[in-house]
């Protein structure tokens, strides 16, 4: 087993930075839209009506299903939750 340390469980799993990254902003975005619809007490059928997509399609979200997420998709969903988003840019170490 190595000893090797990572700075996120994202770097150590996926198979390229570039994957890496983009799950990384994923799963950000996952989070908070997970974390608004339980802050509002949306319902899934109310939360799939506001971001224009099926119930089950807000199961997935719920669950965590990250795979099933590309960036456009939620993004998109996060605005239409009325949310903003911001993104900083840094050189990598």
């Amino acid at each position: 087993m190595s000893n090797q340390k990572f700075a996120s469980v994202w770097d150590a799993i996926e198979d390229t930075p570039e994957e890496a990254e983009n799950m990384k902003l994923r799963s950000v975005l996952m989070t908070a839209l997970k974390n608004h619809l339980a802050h509002a007490e949306m319902s899934q059928a109310q939360a799939a009506k506001l971001f224009g997509v099926t119930q089950p399609r807000i199961s997935d979200l719920m669950r965590g299903k990250i795979n099933l997420f590309g960036l456009d998709a939620l993004v998109n969903m996060a605005t239409a939750a009325g949310l903003h988003i911001e993104m900083r840019v840094f050189k990598a170490a």
